[in-house]
């Protein structure tokens, strides 16, 4: 029950911010993610661990969006804090995507390659799937595509291995 309310929660945070953002709101996706986020910590048996994962992968998914954004290969329609960096909803949206690894990704922490699968192919279809709800913007949509796949693949896997090194595999109270 803990994966399939972990996977609900984080698919209601990913709507959110992506519809907000297309709106011209990106605030209240953001919004939306702390809430999740919140109750994310409060289920955890490791709060402290688990929110330093999050800020871990918000920073280190920022940056790596903030990589797609300088090579002019995405951009993002609102919520730009500067313009030569990703938007603040995208890295809410890692932080977002950080609850999951200890809980509905846990099981790909046993299969290296699956999680590097995992994000070649998952990470472009999720940033399609924002492009076509308009959250995003693809400005040379071959290169973007290409270094979206090795990006999240290469990011995966140690994300994956942070995440498992910080909390063990039980990290959520049971309902």
């Amino acid at each position: 029950m803990n994966n399939i309310i972990n996977f609900v929660c984080f698919q209601i945070g990913w709507f959110a911010a992506v519809l907000s953002a297309a709106n011209n709101t990106p605030w209240t996706g953001v919004l939306i993610i702390a809430l999740i986020i919140a109750l994310h910590l409060f289920r955890s048996l490791n709060p402290i661990n688990e929110l330093f994962l999050i800020f871990f992968v918000g920073l280190l998914g920022g940056m790596l969006d903030s990589f797609f954004v300088f090579f002019e290969w995405i951009s993002y329609p609102s919520g730009h804090i500067d313009e030569n960096l990703t938007a603040y909803w995208i890295i809410a949206m890692w932080m977002s995507f950080a609850t999951t690894l200890n809980v509905s990704m846990a099981w790909l922490k046993k299969y290296k390659f699956l999680s590097i699968l995992f994000g070649f192919i998952g990470g472009p279809l999720t940033y399609y799937a924002g492009y076509n709800l308009g959250g995003i913007y693809f400005l040379d949509f071959n290169s973007a595509m290409i270094a979206l796949a090795f990006g999240w693949g290469a990011i995966i896997p140690p994300l994956l291995y942070l995440a498992d090194k910080f909390n063990n595999s039980s990290t959520i109270k049971t309902l």
